[in-house]
C-alpha cells in the first residue's frame, strides 16, 4: 500500500503543468491594480497559491532522511514552490523525492521506474535549476517562526500599511524587495515594489485597510480588507504573504483572489 501510495503522489507531481502554461483566466479588473512603473521582469507562478499553516500542522511527522537538503520550512515556502515550477516534471519529483523527503536515491530511482545514474543526472539537474532560482541564505536569514523579531517586523508592516503610510512601508524594503500579484506576470523590484504598493494598493494614502494576521507557507501572512467610508464595513481584498530578511522585509506576495480566504478562516466582511 504504502509503495502504491508512493507511486500515486509522485504521479501528481509529474502532472503538474510545466512554466509558460497559464492556470484560469482571472477578472480583468485585477489586472488594473497594478499601474506603471514597468515591471523588473516576469516570471510564471500558474497554480501558485498560498497554503494555511494550520493544515501544515496536521501532516504526519515523518523526518526526512539525512541526505535531504530542504526543511520543512524551506519546502513549503512561496520561493521554493514558485522555483519548483520552473523544474521540468520527472526533476521536479526526483528532487521531492530525495531532497525533501529524504528517500535514498535506490529507492527513489525505484519509485520513479528509472536506473540510478538516470535518476542521479535528474537530481543534479533539479538542484542546480532550484539553486540558481531560490534567493541566497533564505533560510539563514529570515527570523525563526513566530519569533520575536518575526512578529516584530510583520507588526511594522501591518501598522505601516494600515495607516497608508507609505515611507513607512518603504523603509521597511530592502533594497532589493520584490512584489508579486499571482497569477500576473510582473515582478516589481526595490523602488518600482514600493511605488507599485503606494499607487496600486494604497492610492497614495487614500485607501484604508485592515490587516489580520495569519500564516501561510510558514510565513507572517494576513487577511487584507478594504474599509468602506460610506458603509463602515471591510470587505475581503485577498491575502498578503511576507518574506523576510532579518528585521526587513525582501518579498511581498500580494494574493488578490478572495477565494483563497476561507481556507484560513477568514471572513468576507468585517466591522469597521
Amino acid at each position: 500500500m504504502r509503495a502504491w501510495l508512493r507511486r500515486l503522489a509522485t504521479g501528481k507531481w509529474l502532472s503538474l503543468p510545466r512554466p509558460g502554461r497559464r492556470g484560469p483566466s482571472r477578472p480583468a479588473a485585477e489586472g488594473r491594480e497594478i499601474p506603471s512603473p514597468e515591471p523588473a521582469g516576469t516570471t510564471d507562478f500558474p497554480w501558485l497559491e498560498p497554503y494555511p499553516d494550520d493544515l501544515l500542522s496536521d501532516l504526519p511527522n515523518v523526518a526526512a532522511g539525512p541526505d535531504a537538503r530542504y526543511g520543512a520550512r524551506e519546502s513549503v515556502s512561496l520561493a521554493f514552490v514558485t522555483a519548483l515550477q520552473h523544474v521540468p516534471p520527472r526533476q521536479r519529483a526526483a528532487l521531492v523525492l530525495c531532497d525533501v523527503l529524504g528517500f535514498g536515491d535506490t529507492e527513489a530511482a525505484e519509485i520513479l521506474d528509472c536506473g540510478t545514474e538516470a535518476f542521479d543526472r535528474m537530481l543534479r539537474q533539479a538542484r542546480a535549476e532550484i539553486a540558481a532560482r531560490l534567493p541566497p541564505g533564505l533560510r539563514d536569514r529570515a527570523p525563526l517562526p513566530g519569533s520575536a523579531p518575526e512578529r516584530e517586523v510583520a507588526g511594522r508592516f501591518a501598522d505601516a500599511f494600515e495607516r497608508g503610510d507609505v515611507d513607512g512601508l518603504a523603509a521597511l524594503l530592502t533594497d532589493d524587495a520584490w512584489l508579486a500579484v499571482p497569477p500576473l506576470p510582473g515582478r516589481y523590484q526595490g523602488r518600482a515594489a514600493a511605488e507599485v504598493l503606494a499607487k496600486a494598493q494604497l492610492r497614495d494614502g487614500t485607501r484604508r485597510f485592515r490587516l489580520i494576521p495569519t500564516r501561510a507557507n510558514g510565513q507572517p501572512a494576513f487577511g487584507c480588507y478594504r474599509c468602506d467610508p460610506v458603509t463602515s464595513v471591510a470587505h475581503a481584498h485577498g491575502l498578503i504573504v511576507l518574506t523576510l530578511d532579518g528585521d526587513r522585509v525582501s518579498g511581498i506576495t500580494r494574493f488578490t483572489d478572495n477565494s483563497v480566504l476561507h481556507r484560513f478562516g477568514l471572513p468576507r466582511t468585517l466591522p469597521d
